[in-house]
């Protein structure tokens, strides 16, 4: 989220194997800890990043959104007038790419079997998308601002963010508000959650505009894991690069794809304690 400059949006480039089966990702058990008689409090796990592979990624995408799916990496980037939503097997450039007309600024995807979601930010809709064709199937009113959004499955619910401390539920048909959740850190707000990635009951957020994501619990709302994502470019790639802004995990494994606003490469990594422990 969030426009620093305007520049052009390219088609993004990835290369490595296809990524295929179901994702049940975890870092660890969560740890709990008293802090009130009659209230548990998540104990928030201190966690970082080991990079195992290092792709390409075209540095003039402004991402908003980034999930695999189908053996498919989507991503949705923003900027009016450059927004764009493309597809295409990992390892291959994208097969297929759709352009937002201006003044739409493209956000938050999530991949629904044949259908994925495309949120806007400030223009007040939702974007309904064939998942092979990337066809425009039909727009529905969104009254907030759109930034995030991942779909919980065995729930059959969107989970969406609005840039503040909040995780929003809603219907899959209609986007209609269903139910929300604040979310906290030790009992203080975590806000300007951004995009997002569903992992069974955990979700992962980027916070906008840091490099750094938050493990949610979305029965309760509290961070359970705290990711501190190090510097992976070089000092003159991060001239040119904004923020993290872009989570997919990588299906049957332990890992996920992270980059950037602007970033030259992407990075698969999995997420590890960091030297400290937890919190």
């Amino acid at each position: 989220m969030r426009l620093a400059c305007v520049v052009p949006v390219a088609v993004v480039a990835l290369v490595g194997g296809m990524l295929v089966g179901s994702c049940d990702t975890s870092d660890g058990a969560v740890d709990h800890e008293r802090s009130m008689p009659g209230r548990t409090v998540a104990r928030v796990k201190r966690l970082t990043v080991r990079v195992v592979e290092t792709l390409p990624h075209d540095p003039t995408a402004f991402t908003q959104g980034l999930e695999i799916a189908h053996g498919m990496l989507y991503e949705s980037t923003g900027v009016p007038g450059r927004s764009t939503i493309s597809a295409g097997r990992p390892g291959a450039p994208p097969a297929r790419r759709a352009k937002l007309p201006p003044p739409l600024f493209g956000e938050g995807i999530t991949v629904m079997g044949r259908t994925l979601w495309q949120l806007t930010w400030q223009n007040g809709i939702a974007i309904e998308r064939d998942a092979g064709t990337l066809a425009e199937l039909r727009r529905v009113p969104y009254a907030e601002e759109g930034w995030g959004v991942c779909h919980q499955r065995h729930r059959d619910r969107l989970v969406t963010t609005d840039g503040t401390s909040r995780l929003l539920f809603r219907d899959t048909r209609t986007l209609e508000k269903r139910g929300e959740v604040a979310v906290t850190a030790q009992g203080k707000p975590v806000g300007r959650l951004n995009e997002l990635e569903c992992v069974g009951d955990l979700v992962y957020a980027n916070v906008w505009p840091t490099d750094r994501i938050v493990r949610i619990d979305s029965h309760s709302g509290e961070v359970t894991g705290d990711i501190a994502v190090p510097s992976l470019m070089s000092e003159a790639e991060r001239r040119h690069a904004d923020v993290l802004n872009g989570i997919a995990a990588v299906p049957g494994t332990d890992q996920f794809l992270l980059t950037g606003k602007w970033w030259p490469r992407m990075f698969r990594v999995v997420f590890v304690p960091a030297a400290d422990g937890d919190r």
